[in-house]
């Protein structure tokens, strides 16, 4: 009887003890979305995976109209820019004209849910205060950011203790794995926009070629039947590539992760799978009975598989 009392006892410490990492992981991650969506900064990072290091910078600011404005710049490779003034996302590459898209966040490294609310991860992921640690020269709070299933990995995120902006991103397996980083080299927080900033606030940027992309939905001949909880279709398309070859497109996302599935008819009836992996990134194709399915996205291979292989033709209503 004290055995049971003793395990009842250690039980109600346990979740009190998890109770209280909740409450305090949330209130920095929420801390995370306000700095990133008020606060004047420049910083540079690099995306370390497979031994390779890609180096971006990045520049926000709000104006005085509390407009934000946003400069995403690769630094290695083809100049490739990514501006937001406010709603409007323009991309500027070489090679191909540049474009306008209707969003209020910049599709980057830095997942766009954390400058939005970070509640609606709340039905498929934990949040979890690690602890203190040292990142940059700065104090960091570490937070995890944890699937509550084994479809997904696991995030960690270093946030700084003074302004609350994230210093470190990492994505690991279940079994302790680092698959891809994200980690800052300088961060400084002004008061004032700085001058590439000022400069896009009257910047002529190319006219909006898209309006609500997020919620575009074409008919489909296919579809998904599985998904893992809290994962849900953003948007669907459907079309022709060299005249004879129809492409269906889903992009489905719970918010944090982006999976992409692009299906096909094929003339090879089978086909083995194909798979890799690029950092957290997985890479999956196969063709069955005829139907070429690949899927694409920062989940486990064995996720992406189960997707795929739960692609099938969507139900017609018959007299």
């Amino acid at each position: 009887m004290k055995l049971i009392s003793s395990f009842l006892c250690m039980l109600c410490i346990s979740f009190s003890a998890f109770a209280n990492d909740i409450e305090q992981a949330k209130p920095w991650l929420e801390r995370l979305s306000t700095s990133l969506k008020t606060l004047n900064y420049s910083t540079s990072f690099v995306v370390v995976k497979n031994n390779q290091a890609e180096p971006y910078h990045w520049l926000h600011g709000v104006d005085d109209k509390q407009q934000e404005l946003e400069i995403l710049a690769q630094l290695n490779g083809p100049r490739r820019d990514v501006l937001r003034r406010g709603n409007t996302v323009s991309y500027i590459e070489p090679e191909q004209d540049a474009y306008s898209v209707s969003s209020a966040y910049l599709s980057g490294p830095i997942p766009a849910i954390f400058s939005h609310d970070i509640e609606a991860l709340e039905s498929s992921y934990r949040f979890i205060s690690v602890g203190r640690s040292r990142v940059l020269g700065r104090v960091a709070q570490v937070i995890r950011i944890v699937p509550k299933d084994s479809h997904r990995f696991d995030h960690w995120l270093w946030l700084d203790q003074q302004s609350g902006l994230l210093l470190k991103m990492a994505i690991i397996t279940r079994q302790g794995q680092l698959l891809e980083q994200v980690q800052f080299t300088h961060l400084d927080v002004t008061n004032d926009i700085a001058e590439s900033l000022k400069q896009l606030q009257s910047a002529e940027l190319p006219s909006v070629s898209d309006v609500g992309i997020q919620n575009q939905q074409d008919e489909l001949f296919w579809h998904v039947s599985w998904l893992p909880q809290g994962i849900e279709i953003i948007k669907s398309s459907r079309r022709r590539v060299n005249n004879d070859k129809t492409v269906e497109f889903i992009l489905l996302s719970d918010g944090l992760v982006e999976i992409s599935v692009y299906i096909n008819p094929s003339n090879i009836q089978q086909r083995p799978i194909e798979y890799a992996s690029d950092g957290a990134t997985a890479v999956f194709s196969q063709i069955v009975d005829g139907l070429e399915v690949s899927v694409v996205g920062k989940i486990p291979l064995e996720t992406a598989k189960m997707i795929a292989d739960s692609v099938g033709p969507v139900a017609t209503n018959s007299q």
